[in-house]
């Protein structure tokens, strides 16, 4: 009866957390179902809830229960209850085939998550889990509902063995490997075959078919989508980022040849797509997406064209029958299997198709009208884009005898483009829409395109841009000048010239050095006097507002012309300057230079308002004073001595404290850019230094003497605040630009010992306020940096000491006091782990600079290295462990400051308390496994290569203290302390748990960094010799008889040669061993039934 009763309980928690509208009762529901799934006694109670069947949301919790159970530990159930389990599945939805969907879909993903972790079980030599199709093709025979439950079996089927769960991710990505290509080589095709069987029947019966009914829609809807996973199947495991999809070729497998050779394949989907209704046709579309992309190696020559050809009149009477294009689903997948024509064949394989003159004239017909009405999918004319880039930029590549047309239809695009955004301006502003120009990723995008399509017959390309900007600029002018005109129209015609600066940018960008001739050269001078025009027409009007949007637009246009035709490597007498002299009088570079300076300038001084605007413009100035010829022809213009000399927030106003905190993060470029242009004629000259230093020093100075008023109540905190937040940004960006020890060391004078106090003030007051402290320690990371080894001391010079000690005063000032600062857990990161962050990062700079002996501290009784290094394990053991992975970049500055701690400062580590160096190798452990974990690849195999140096570092160190050899003459080294050996003594099983991770990794993982791994390996095997032949005996007892012989010899490959010792010829000997063994391994798990995993083994 208590049985009875808690089962009814059970179906009630499920009714009260998916029908509840409190969220506290279903939060309290949430909790009890959790607490049921962790239970022993999860699998009997799952089997009662399912035979009761009374409660549909019981039935799912049931499903999800068991997917759970057998995705933890599949081991953990006997093979017979995971069959049973599968049969009970497959007959409780033969019985029931009227179940809710998301019932029938939660037992659907049940048997597939256990059809593919058993893959490789075996019973009396038999797979036990591979007679799939057969036990499905029952449900085919059966009623609609049957039917329509066994396609979505196999299509969840084949969807499970392809994606990768995040269980698989933490475990074994080569498992996953090796059976996904099992199922790819065994069934896959045959499940191709029979969805195409079942959409050929379908087809026939189409007339019949009644879309209405759900069930004839599910069972359509499902059957496409089996198609659709069969073709998007991982066949070669790259598993491409989906973002890229649009780039992949399919790498259909040669054995499906037969179903592409035969036109039949894509006739179908293409009959499919003609005499479905829109609510499933795009899924045809789809499919024949993925048909369109298969492998060109899958075809001869002759063969491809004759796949080409029915392609292309399938396309084309699509484009004949344009009605289902209206549907905005159908008209996407349209435009990407547009796309995919070019993507996957030859501009000259499409011209020598019979139909090619009419299907180009059909494709830009379509590609005009899609771009006139721009309102509609507009995220998908980037396909229409990409297919006419793609086949204007193969035109210099074309072999072919027959004409590609192209210089009659693609100025008809280009045409439709410009023209189709300059009248999508009136109506956006009059019917208040929002404006395409807003989403700039995708306009940059699309002009990329149109750089290519807009330089095939560049002659009508420009004929068409100076003509309509002549328009608006002369219908701008009239209506600035007429008094009676109202802002809508003086708003238009600024849209129209914004699209137009932007188009011309974009035109001028698409020049390629290989292909470039004078004429073009000539037409874009053309074009960039009319944009500089239009600027001297704008800037003059700034005083009394300007067009924010106009303005990026010019930037934009500026960054194309600077670098096509500004810089090192262009041609000085290009017709571009000609044209600039003879209308504008800018007779070389150094002239049109001074105008992008004074447009600088310009907007520096009016845009302050702006921080889009500023940044993009202090971007420019970036990049104008990184090239090497380019910054000395700056440095000679009077407008850059301007700005050297007064760079103060009177003549740049967001430079001033009025601006807001968040936008002062651009000062530090400005004040990068300024430092390279005064370093090119600074030399030795410590007057220029002091003079351009001013404006810094007399805000340093002011901002010392508001705190000699700190405790009084005159004191203004906001003010100094920002005072001291856009100081520290802007010496930062000039200690970034000061990468030479001159440079650097007149800087270092400047700042010690007469300002350095005042930024400790600060991070004394305002510890807790990270808006004060991340810029202030961010500058201290920059100085300590040795950046192009510009920190050279001379021999007589405490300065490396003197700048160590400060940064200690900093991290330690910080540390002690953001300890007891309590935040909210959602702001951990922002308030506190980033200036920790940071803290770690400057102390690692710091330690791997080369500029300081550490060994003088504790030599003269100097305790800044000490207390640094005291403060680090503080901080550190107050960051919860998987925050140190949660944060990509906690991460990389702690693992890498670990790193150089283990490497030159073993000394103090040895020193730690256990429960310190406990939390250390526990999170080297966590960082070993970080791939495929939550962060990205790269952060990922640096951290897992970090973890690996640093545990070479610490196994090295203990391995020299256990094997120390007593010599004549030679006094034995005694550590500091033995604290490592007493807490590896009492916990032997943590070096024993990273050795069995490692070796895990590199027997059965994805490991991208073997050699790495293999380093700390051979000091783990030494230092746990009987616990690796412990290990080495469970890893041979639990392969299968036939492989334990194979496994045991290659254990004693793997320590051929290797002598109880850890010097670089033995580590390399075994590096080389370690390669060859993982060899063997991996091509061993390609049979069946292989234990892949250590960590199972090793706990026996």
């Amino acid at each position: 009866m208590a049985d009875e009763q808690e089962i009814r309980q059970l179906e009630l928690l499920c009714k009260q957390l998916y029908e509840s509208q409190e969220t506290s009762i279903r939060a309290e529901a949430e909790k009890g179902l959790v607490v049921f799934q962790e239970g022993p006694d999860a699998l009997t109670k799952c089997q009662v809830l399912l035979d009761r069947g009374d409660s549909c949301y019981a039935q799912l919790l049931a499903a999800t229960t068991l997917t759970k159970l057998v995705s933890r530990n599949a081991q953990a159930l006997g093979l017979q209850q995971r069959v049973d389990i599968r049969n009970y599945v497959l007959n409780y939805l033969a019985t029931r085939p009227k179940l809710p969907a998301f019932v029938v879909q939660g037992l659907v993903s049940l048997f597939s998550r256990i059809t593919k972790l058993g893959w490789f079980d075996t019973h009396k030599e038999e797979y036990v889990f591979r007679n799939v199709v057969s036990d499905i093709s029952k449900f085919l025979q059966g009623s609609v509902e049957h039917c329509m439950i066994g396609v979505q079996l196999l299509a969840q089927l084949t969807c499970e063995m392809n994606q990768i769960s995040d269980v698989e991710a933490n475990r074994s990505l080569t498992k996953h490997r090796k059976i996904a290509s099992s199922f790819r080589d065994t069934q896959l095709f045959e499940i191709f075959r029979l969805s195409c069987s079942l959409l050929g029947t379908a087809r026939e019966n189409c007339k019949n078919l009644n879309f209405n009914d759900e069930a004839q829609h599910g069972l359509m809807t499902h059957l496409l989508k089996l198609s659709q996973n069969c073709l998007t199947y991982d066949f070669i495991g790259t598993t491409t980022d989906e973002s890229s999809e649009d780039l992949c070729t399919v790498q259909i497998p040669t054995s499906w040849r037969p179903a592409f050779l035969d036109s039949t394949t894509l006739e179908l989907f293409f009959d499919m797509y003609h005499s479905l209704p829109a609510t499933l046709s795009s899924l045809a579309l789809c499919c024949l997406v993925q048909i369109s992309s298969v492998r060109r190696s899958l075809f001869s020559n002759t063969e491809r064209s004759k796949f080409l050809a029915h392609l292309v009149n399938g396309v084309k009477h699509i484009l004949q029958n344009p009605r289902g294009l209206s549907d905005s689903a159908n008209y996407h997948e349209f435009c990407r299997l547009l796309a995919r024509l070019k993507s996957n064949y030859q501009l000259g394989e499409l011209v020598m198709v019979e139909n090619y003159p009419e299907a180009i004239q059909l494709i830009a017909k379509f590609t005009v009208q899609s771009l006139q009405m721009w309102q509609f999918a507009p995220n998908s004319v980037h396909y229409l884009l990409s297919l006419w880039q793609r086949m204007v930029a193969s035109v210099p590549y074309v072999k072919a005898t027959e004409p590609h047309l192209l210089e009659t239809y693609t100025p008809e695009v280009t045409n439709a483009y410009i023209t189709s955004r300059l009248e999508s301006v009136a109506v956006v502003v009059r019917d208040g829409l929002e404006d395409p120009i807003d989403d700039l990723g995708m306009v940059q995008q699309q002009l990329e395109q149109l750089s290519v399509i807009g330089r095939c017959e560049y002659e009508k390309t420009c004929t068409l841009l100076v003509q309509l900007f002549d328009q608006s600029a002369r219908t701008y002018q009239e209506v600035l000048a007429n008094s009676q005109s109202q802002q809508i129209d003086v708003t238009v015609q600024e849209g129209r010239l914004t699209w137009l600066v932007y188009i011309i940018g974009a035109a001028i960008g698409g020049r390629v050095s290989f292909n470039s001739n004078e004429e073009h050269d000539a037409m874009d001078g053309e074009l960039v006097c009319r944009v500089l025009q239009l600027m001297n027409l704008t800037d003059s009007r700034l005083s009394q507002g300007g067009c924010e949007k106009l303005e990026q637009a010019m930037l934009s246009f500026f960054e194309q012309f600077r670098k096509i035709y500004v810089g090192d490597q262009v041609q000085k007498n290009s017709k571009v300057y000609r044209r600039l002299s003879d209308v504008l009088g800018l007779a070389d570079e150094a002239t049109v230079l001074s105008v992008f300076i004074r447009k600088i300038i310009t907007n520096l001084k009016y845009w302050g308002r702006s921080e889009q605007i500023i940044s993009k413009t202090l971007q420019l100035l970036n990049d104008l004073s990184v090239g090497y010829s380019c910054v000395r022809k700056l440095v000679k213009l009077d407008e850059v001595q301007f700005m050297l000399n007064n760079h103060t927030s009177e003549h740049f106003p967001f430079l001033g404290n009025a601006v807001a905190v968040n936008e002062m993060r651009c000062r530090s470029m400005f004040y990068t850019s300024l430092g390279r242009l005064l370093m090119v004629d600074l030399g030795e000259d410590e007057d220029r230094f002091h003079n351009f230093m001013l404006p810094l020093t007399g805000s340093f100075e002011r901002i010392g003497t508001l705190f000699s008023a700190s405790e009084t109540p005159m004191f203004s905190t906001d003010e100094t605040k920002k005072a001291l937040i856009g100081l520290s940004r802007d010496l930062r960006g000039l200690a970034f630009a000061f990468n030479t020890k001159t440079s650097y060391m007149m800087l270092f004078d400047w700042i010690y010992p007469s300002y350095i106090p005042i930024l400790l003030r600060a991070i004394e007051l305002w510890y807790h306020d990270p808006q004060v402290t991340t810029p202030v320690l961010k500058l201290f990371a920059e100085l300590v940096q040795n950046r192009s080894q510009r920190l050279q001391f001379d021999v007589s010079s405490p300065n490396g000491i003197l700048l160590f000690r400060e940064a200690s005063k900093i991290i330690c000032s910080y540390g002690n006091r953001i300890l007891n600062v309590e935040v909210p857990k959602e702001q951990t990161y922002p308030l506190k782990l980033k200036g920790m962050s940071i803290c770690f990062s400057m102390l690692k700079a710091a330690l791997c600079g080369s500029y300081v002996n550490f060994g003088v501290f504790r030599l003269y009784g100097d305790e800044a290295l000490d207390n640094a290094l005291n403060i680090f394990v503080k901080l550190l053991l107050s960051i919860p462990q998987s925050d140190l992975l949660d944060y990509p970049k906690l991460s990389q500055t702690y693992y890498v400051l670990l790193e150089y701690l283990a490497q030159d400062h073993m000394a103090f580590l040895s020193t730690l308390e256990p429960h310190v160096f406990l939390y250390i190798l526990s999170s080297i452990s966590e960082g070993l496994t970080a791939l495929g974990g939550r962060l990205n690849t790269y952060t990922d195999t640096m951290v897992c290569t970090g973890c690996c140096a640093t545990l070479d570092h610490i196994v090295t160190y203990l391995f020299k203290q256990l094997t120390q050899k007593a010599f004549p003459g030679k006094k034995p080294v005694v550590p500091i302390s033995d604290m490592f050996l007493k807490v590896l003594e009492v916990h032997p099983e943590i070096l024993q748990q990273i050795l069995s991770t490692v070796l895990n990794v590199i027997m059965f993982e994805d490991c991208r960094n073997q050699w790495s791994m293999s380093r700390p390996l051979l000091g783990l095997i030494l230092l746990n010799a009987d616990y690796f032949n412990q290990m080495r005996e469970n890893i041979i007892r639990s392969q299968p008889p036939d492989k334990q012989a194979a496994m045991a010899q290659w254990f004693e490959n793997l320590m051929e040669g290797i002598e109880r010792n850890l010097l670089t010829k033995n580590r390399d000997r075994f590096t080389q061993n370690l390669s060859t063994f993982r060899r063997d391994i991996n091509d061993s798990l390609k049979g069946p039934n292989v234990n892949t995993s250590v960590s199972d083994m090793m706990t026996s």
